[in-house]
């Protein structure tokens, strides 16, 4: 019976806990070893974060701040610096321009520590699932990255970008981090910050950006250069209407705004390097002179130059150097194309040999470079750089048209593959040419000397070489003026009679060569007063008077006025201007005239701040009215701007009663064989001084002078400059005596003095036994 039930009994079954119970000691091995891991990356990290960077360059943000050149009235005109930036507060950055930010590139940035992992979970899903790849690094990510670490893509990078994100956070507010990121954020075109991409990119203010051109400037962090609108403008454009969708996906832009955001037609400055008023050698020279006071600072200080010139004033002597200047190269004849190349037959090469051909002929502003298509005596059919057809017919062939017919040198002929010069006027395209010769333009508060406008060249970029300041040139009969002053001082007087006829003087009067002056015209009227000589620019007049006052003193009586001794030698023919003078010079001469006799000091910058706003250095001038200043008698002052006026109303420029003004007074100058050209004027306010010639000095023309070159210049630009100016009448100083139309010192009344010096000069005794240098010269 035992037996028979121990043979039906069942077998053993395995315990039903066993698989579990491995499953548990599985997933608690896998739990302990993740434990073990994390323990490892938090130690890890405990240990790294006390060994992270200091964050002092955020917390005291000091960026690399440019040299920032401006007008008087606040307009940008220079800027110099390895990195374009303008420090903008957070404050002042426009809440559209937050938003277009955010909406691209960290829209839960006011939500998240540092690290946004909701982010990195959807940017990790929309990458596996596949499409475009999409980052998770947030703002402070990247501020950690720009400051503190490199670019490339490794996990210890990762890692320390995590850490420093959560270290700035807790040491910065959220608007802290946003300042510092828009300021320092690389935007392209040297730009850094969004306040200066807005002013290189669409020439403005931050402030006054539109939402259309927020969302274009937010697409450019993520790739500068892809997405550049001056080199990239179709895919910019993508980027921006895919930020604008952002923009009104997330609320921060309403439908009317999406819409008119969407459809606005943005105007890109293609030039970066453009500012509001051409004054290119007004920054330069505040540069080198900022440069001498502050050394390599200069550049990344952020130091703002505050000059004394107005945008209004230097527009205008732009624009009348500028004119007068092509209107002289009109008067003088085409010399033909500037290059000419062999055009390919298939469009792809010869685009390409266009554009090429056309990189080595820059534009000068209005002046554009254009290569022929087609040619003939009708017609021209050319292209510019920028891709424009041109078509010029009529009257725009006049001036290169002897230059299209066949029977012209194959060297200088018009025709395809030629490269010339095109401008457009209120007519049409027309044929035109680059000038050889140069000109300057300056003037000046005749008060305390300050700078209004400066033209140092036609054209900056093709000659840098500032002719207001560095060059040396002769200034003709512009010089006379001084020389006249210096007689008053010696008993002369405007009605005093002097001779107008030949005079020529031996090797052994002159200690050189044999010297036969002559009249610009080579006419002589004979015995005429002072005044009338100085109206008319007489020669012989000029001369006379130097020779009875003595050149010497004529010399040394010049340096009152701010002219180098050593460049204006005593000779007699100091009195036609034979030294040498800069037009930033005759400025400060002229003035004297214009202020009563005081030496006022031409001066650029008024002063310089850091960028914060702290003057550094100010402005300290010399001013007309301080006793100390004075260099001349009022008296005399008050005659040599009577005859000057004289010039102006009467005399060789008279040309400028255009301006119908009775308050002006100047004097022509144009140097032997016509190398020089200058008019050098003023009213009581403001001086000007013109001049033109060619850098390697040669004759502008037979025909060519001060009052038909330098003149129109000036009264371009004056016609502007006074517009709002009134009429001064100056008042008669004490002192001087009337007798008929004229004026004489008091100690010097008609009947006194030197009357003549056409014979004795009837003055003191010791006068009245000298005989005069030029009585022997009687006409």
């Amino acid at each position: 019976m035992s037996s028979s039930k121990t043979a039906g009994a069942p077998a053993p079954r395995p315990a039903a806990g066993q698989p579990r119970r491995f499953l548990l000691l599985s997933l608690a091995c896998v739990l302990g070893l993740g434990l073990v891991a994390m323990l490892l990356v938090v130690f890890g990290l405990a240990m790294a974060y006390p060994n992270l960077p200091a964050l002092d360059t955020l917390t005291d943000y000091r960026p690399k701040m440019p040299l920032r050149i401006f007008s008087s009235d606040n307009v940008l005109i220079g800027e110099f610096g390895e990195e374009r930036r303008t420090l903008v507060r957070v404050k002042d950055i426009p809440d559209v321009m937050k938003k277009a930010v955010l909406a691209i590139e960290d829209d839960r940035f006011y939500e998240h520590g540092g690290v946004d992992y909701l982010g990195i979970t959807r940017a990790a899903l929309h990458n596996l699932t596949g499409g475009a790849k999409q980052g998770a690094s947030t703002i402070t990510q990247q501020v950690a990255r720009n400051f503190f670490l490199s670019s490339e893509q490794t996990l210890k990078r990762k890692t320390y970008e995590v850490l420093l994100a959560w270290k700035i956070e807790q040491n910065l507010s959220k608007d802290q981090i946003l300042e510092v990121y828009m300021n320092q954020i690389y935007l392209g075109q040297r730009a850094y910050g969004f306040s200066s991409a807005a002013q290189i990119y669409f020439g403005k203010n931050l402030k006054d950006i539109s939402v259309a051109e927020a969302a274009m400037l937010a697409g450019l962090p993520k790739a500068p250069s892809a997405y550049n609108p001056v080199v990239n403008p179709k895919r910019a454009r993508t980027r921006q209407q895919y930020i604008l969708q952002r923009m009104h996906l997330l609320g921060y832009i309403s439908d009317a705004q999406f819409a008119d955001a969407k459809a606005e037609q943005l105007k890109i400055k293609t030039d970066s390097s453009e500012f509001g008023v051409h004054a290119e050698y007004v920054a330069e020279m505040a540069r080198q002179l900022v440069y001498e006071q502050f050394k390599e600072d200069t550049y990344t200080r952020g130091l703002n130059v505050f000059t004394t010139i107005t945008k209004a004033d230097q527009d205008a002597a732009y624009l009348a150097l500028r004119r007068g200047v092509m209107d002289y190269e009109k008067r003088h004849g085409y010399r033909g194309p500037e290059a000419y190349i062999d055009i390919p037959s298939t469009k792809e090469e010869a685009d390409n040999a266009i554009e090429t051909e056309l990189a080595d002929h820059p534009d000068s502003d209005d002046i554009v470079a254009a290569m022929v298509l087609q040619a003939s005596p009708q017609k021209i059919v050319a292209v510019s750089a920028a891709g424009e057809e041109i078509a010029i017919s009529g009257p725009g062939l006049a001036f290169g048209a002897a230059w299209l017919s066949d029977k012209a040198a194959p060297n200088r002929r018009i025709r395809r593959g030629a490269v010339i010069r095109v401008m457009r006027e209120d007519s049409g395209w027309s044929v035109t040419q680059m000038p050889e010769v140069e000109s300057a333009f300056v003037s000046a508060s005749t008060t305390d000397g300050a700078i209004r406008a400066m033209v140092g060249g036609f054209d900056y970029n093709r000659n840098k070489f500032n002719h207001v300041t560095q060059a040396w040139r002769q200034p003709g009969s512009a010089f006379k003026p001084f020389i006249y002053s210096a007689s008053l001082e010696r008993g002369l007087s405007p009605s005093t009679i002097i001779n107008d006829a030949p005079i020529s003087f031996d090797a052994g009067q002159t200690g050189g060569q044999a010297w036969e002056p002559k009249n610009y015209d080579s006419k002589y009227e004979g015995p005429m007063t002072m005044r009338r000589g100085l109206t008319k620019s007489k020669n012989m007049v000029s001369i006379r008077i130097l020779q009875k006052i003595g050149a010497k003193y004529g010399q040394e009586y010049a340096t009152r006025f701010g002219f180098d001794a050593d460049k204006n030698p005593p000779y007699l023919t100091l009195a036609l201007g034979a030294g040498a003078v800069t037009p930033l010079q005759m400025a400060g001469a002229y003035a004297v005239f214009a202020n009563g006799g005081y030496k006022v000091s031409p001066y650029l910058i008024a002063k310089v701040t850091d960028s914060d706003g702290k003057v550094l250095s100010q402005a300290n001038p010399d001013l007309a009215g301080v006793a100390a200043n004075r260099v001349i008698d009022e008296r005399n002052a008050f005659l040599m701007n009577s005859m000057m006026n004289d010039v102006v109303r009467y005399g060789t420029a008279a040309k400028a009663m255009a301006l119908k003004r009775p308050d002006l007074s100047g004097k022509t100058g144009t140097t032997n064989d016509s190398i020089d050209a200058w008019f050098a004027g003023y009213q009581a306010k403001l001086v000007g001084i013109a001049w033109i010639g060619y850098d390697k000095p040669k004759n502008l023309g037979n025909r060519e002078t001060g009052g038909g070159l330098a003149l129109p210049i000036w009264m371009s630009y004056m016609q502007k400059a006074l517009k709002s100016i009134p009429v001064e009448e100056r008042a008669v100083p004490e002192g001087l005596v009337q007798s008929g139309d004229d004026y004489y010192y008091a100690e010097n009344p008609p009947g006194t003095g030197v009357h003549s010096l056409e014979g004795a000069a009837r003055g003191t005794p010791a006068e009245e036994k000298v005989k005069d240098a030029v009585k022997n010269e009687l006409f």
